[in-house]
């Protein structure tokens, strides 16, 4: 383990919903500059994790630290280092592309240019579509250039390529590589195990709310004795990969 004050580090967290534990015990801790995967079926509790780690929810047990800030009384401080993009955008409809991308910039110091992030995600000539008029896909992709938008020093990406196409996606993975050589530490909720593998440094699997393991790619495959991610994703949580889509 790294001597290195994390960039962040939840410790016991735990969430419940009426009945329902949705997050039971969730300890991680992440390097600075590393791709951390958080991987599992629907309901096994990432979106809820990255929620509490982004100070978007709060914790029933448990806390968090991000770059040694909390997230939630040091709101001020964590949203200049820190870019959310979460699965579903809650963006104005009637504002085009170019009116929200200098709307978010405007919250930054030093933002990156609305060029440069449209360019990282290939909506450059998207700039006077209206949000409600682009699809799918590309409102993924412009929620994630807005959370690029203060160049963040901590990105939660949950599901960062559902709804893309197989050359967009791809595009996406080679702007992760580029912000990880910016040193950028980036969390990534995923069940798109050929993502994971080349992204991520390190995964941890979540079942049922709980931390199965937390291994480089490979070394989740070896401690499942499988053959692949995919082989080795079933044989630890005893459900199939399309449980998780």
């Amino acid at each position: 383990m790294t001597t290195e004050e994390p960039a962040i580090h939840a410790e016991h967290l735990h969430k419940r919903y009426g009945d329902k534990i949705a997050v039971d015990d969730v300890s991680l801790r992440i390097d600075p500059g590393e791709v951390f995967g958080i991987l599992g079926t629907n309901g096994a509790g990432k979106t809820t994790t990255v929620e509490m780690i982004a100070g978007l929810r709060k914790p029933d047990g448990g806390r968090v630290t991000l770059l040694g800030l909390d997230p939630r009384h040091d709101r001020g401080k964590v949203r200049q280092v820190l870019g959310v993009q979460l699965q579903q955008a809650y963006l104005h409809g009637a504002l085009t592309v170019a009116e929200l991308m200098g709307l978010y910039r405007s919250f930054y110091p030093d933002p990156r240019s609305s060029g440069e992030l449209l360019e990282l995600v290939g909506l450059e000539e998207k700039r006077g579509v209206r949000f409600e008029k682009l699809s799918g896909g590309q409102q993924q992709r412009l929620s994630i250039a807005l959370a690029l938008a203060g160049r963040p020093r901590v990105l939660i990406l949950d599901e960062l390529t559902t709804g893309l196409d197989p050359r967009a996606r791809r595009q996406m993975w080679a702007t992760i590589e580029h912000l990880r050589d910016e040193g950028v530490t980036i969390v990534l909720v995923s069940h798109a195990m050929e993502e994971v593998e080349r992204l991520c440094d390190r995964v941890a699997l979540l079942d049922a709310g709980r931390v199965l393991a937390v291994e480089p790619p490979a070394g989740l495959v070896a401690l499942a004795g499988a053959q692949n991610l995919d082989d080795a994703f079933v044989a630890l949580t005893g459900k199939q990969l399309e449980e998780a889509e």
